[in-house]
């Protein structure tokens, strides 16, 4: 029998190697994961909670515990009917089959990739040894039988014919491998105070540095929506007469903007743009208190990220610390047809504060028109009104470039000028973008998808009439309790719509989208619902004409279309 005990001796060793490989995929996995919602404890718990049966404990590894745990409980009662090295044959079985994939951890393509940043360095180390602790201190007890640190002895029952306990390094590996979440989110307690002491470092120099600069004017933008592309329109309308650093792409948060006045701001710059982001409470204040405001630009306030604040109401007051802030002689820039921001500073007339609209305020825009080319309307400031032609599309751009033109016209800019300098801005990557793939039209606007801006595309992809019209989509996220609400009113838009393919992606995810859709559509013939972006470009590339118009309407990423 001495070769039994040498093939399960064999067995052990390649099991541990299937256990490693699995647990390094598995830990990379939802490290991955960790960095996709921002290191935040919260969120990753509620990503967790989500896939709770898919990912944290799937049925191999929930199984092959709850096997062990019961052996280990009534070992006595199984070893009186089945032999000990016939049970851990068994397990060992069980072990190969179960864990020799990882494909449930390592997927084909991600389109957001793990970073090793400094942050995500530190994170690790934590991180990996709590990960290893359980599978080596159970790897050790099954090699010498003895348990560390008590000077227990296990029962040996192989008396010698093997080299370890397979039941118990079995356990070891399977327990540790199971628990690897909740370790991640661990680490992030642990490091914490690391991380909060290396960000206030960021922000005392961040804030030393502006105190050097005292006509440094500071623009900050916030909303619910659109703030990147109005601050790169105000940057773009400045800088024909003004030296502008702005943030760039989505750098909102305290690391994001601190990065970009301690590495980028220099003593020539003479305007400093900032886009402000919230996710909840506090926030917008945190902002405030690196970089202090001297213009304030207010956007909206809708319903992205209504899951943290709860209502509008909420995020309306949040929003609104950023007027809040500001002192006497301070100008604030707002959209006036937006009811909750056209109230903002109302009755402070230490501030000066400029309404822009498309239906009302001073500044305002008038005769919208869009084709392939882009769009065109009339501005009006008092008695001028001057025609600008712009390569985006959407009326929101339009109420975007209102805000940047009442930032402009605050600093003397001339409407002619703006226009010049209007029809030279570039759209924002993945916002309504428009693009040439070959023969065909592309619309990106995979950034960020909202009620409002997710309507808009919709209507505009409406209005084409070169070709075959085509969505790809997975609907919109942390909208809170209306996120299906919404998204079904949503594919309501898209039935009324009449498009020619509709492409959802991700099957549970699009069922609200589904049900709106067959409001209008009933058969819903033209309707195709995909697992990931990939399957959507290949379903694409079948069915797609030369002259067809694709929509991209919100890209999310990996943690959420799986």
């Amino acid at each position: 029998m001495n070769w039994y005990y040498s093939l399960l001796n064999a067995g052990g060793i390649l099991f541990c190697l299937i256990m490693l490989r699995y647990t390094w995929y598995r830990m990379r996995f939802f490290l991955h994961n960790y960095q996709q919602v921002g290191y935040k404890n919260n969120e990753f718990w509620q990503w967790m909670k989500s896939h709770w049966d898919e990912k944290i404990i799937p049925p191999n590894i929930a199984l092959i515990n709850i096997l062990i745990f019961l052996f280990l409980w009534f070992d006595e009662w199984v070893l009186e009917r089945i032999t000990y090295t016939s049970l851990a044959l068994v397990f060992l079985v069980f072990g190969f089959f179960w864990f020799g994939s990882v494909s449930r951890y390592k997927p084909g393509k991600v389109k957001k990739p793990l970073v090793f940043t400094p942050r995500v360095w530190r994170l690790s180390i934590p991180y990996f040894a709590f990960s290893a602790f359980i599978p080596l201190t159970f790897t050790y007890i099954s090699f010498t039988g003895f348990l560390p640190y008590y000077g227990v002895a296990l029962p040996n029952h192989f008396t010698g014919l093997l080299n370890f306990d397979l039941v118990i390094l079995i356990f070891g590996w399977a327990f540790g491998t199971m628990i690897i979440p909740f370790f991640i989110l661990l680490s992030g307690l642990i490091t914490k105070p690391v991380e909060l002491y290396i960000q206030n470092g960021f922000k005392k120099q961040a804030r030393k540095k502006l105190a050097s600069m005292p006509d440094l004017k500071v623009i900050a933008i916030t909303g619910s929506y659109g703030k990147t592309s109005t601050k790169f329109m105000i940057r773009d309308l400045l800088k024909e007469r003004f030296n502008v650093c702005a943030t760039p792409g989505s750098y909102n948060t305290p690391m994001g903007i601190c990065k970009v006045i301690n590495n980028d701001l220099n003593a020539n710059h003479q305007i400093l743009i900032l886009e402000m982001g919230a996710r909840y409470a506090g926030n917008i204040k945190e902002l405030c208190n690196i970089a202090k405001p001297d213009i304030s630009v207010v956007s909206n306030v809708g319903v992205a990220h209504l899951e943290t604040f709860g209502s509008q109401d909420v995020i309306a007051r949040e929003k609104g610390t950023l007027v809040d802030v500001l002192e006497d002689g301070d100008v604030a820039i707002l959209n006036a047809d937006d009811p909750r921001v056209s109230k903002m500073g109302a009755g402070r007339e230490e501030i000066q504060r400029i309404m822009v609209g498309l239906d009302s305020g001073e500044i305002r825009a008038s005769n919208i028109s869009y084709d392939t080319s882009g769009m065109s309307f009339d501005v009006t400031i008092g008695e001028e009104t001057e025609r600008f032609q712009m390569k985006l599309l959407g009326a929101h751009n339009a109420q975007n470039l209102l805000l940047a033109v009442g930032v402009a016209h605050h600093f003397g800019i001339r409407l002619k000028t703006m226009a010049l300098a209007a029809a030279k801005i570039e759209p924002v990557e993945h916002r309504l973008e428009l693009k040439q793939n070959g023969d065909l039209v592309i619309i990106d606007d995979a950034f960020n998808s909202n009620p409002v801006g997710a309507k808009n595309a919709v209507e505009i992809l409406a209005q084409f009439d070169s070709g075959q019209r085509i969505i790809i989509t997975p609907g919109m996220i942390e909208l809170g309790e209306i996120e299906e609400e919404e998204n079904r009113k949503f594919g309501e838009a898209i039935g009324k719509a009449n498009l020619d393919l509709v492409i959802l992606v991700g099957e549970e995810r699009s069922k609200p989208i589904l049900e709106g859709i067959k409001m209008h559509d009933s058969n819903a013939m033209n309707v195709r619902v995909v697992n990931s972006l990939f399957e959507a470009n290949e379903l694409v590339q079948k069915h797609a004409r030369a002259g067809d118009v694709v929509l991209y309407e919100n890209d999310l990423p990996d943690v959420y279309n799986e």
